[in-house]
């Protein structure tokens, strides 16, 4: 980059910091155009997926189903761990 130095400045200097300055402009906004599709796309799959009564139960059996292997993995591991300790 040039200096800071507004003294020693030529136009062809200041011409290619305008252009560096351009092209840096027109990265960022390719950037935000981005991210702002993206985020679009994250809220109208959010509000689809909150308006799906299917997708909804689904989601509520599964986590049942969750919650009961659980709570089974830790019924087992502890009938293990009182196994273990009683042949110690």
């Amino acid at each position: 980059m040039a200096e800071a130095n507004p003294n020693n400045w030529t136009c062809e200097g200041a011409s290619k910091i305008l252009k560096d300055l351009d092209k840096d402009m027109e990265r960022m906004l390719e950037q935000m155009e981005k991210i702002s599709v993206k985020t679009t796309w994250m809220v109208y799959e959010m509000v689809a997926t909150q308006r799906d009564p299917a997708l909804v139960d689904q989601v509520r059996r599964l986590e049942e189903s969750f919650l009961q292997c659980r709570e089974e993995i830790e019924k087992k591991w502890k009938e293990m761990l009182d196994e273990t300790k009683k042949t110690s």
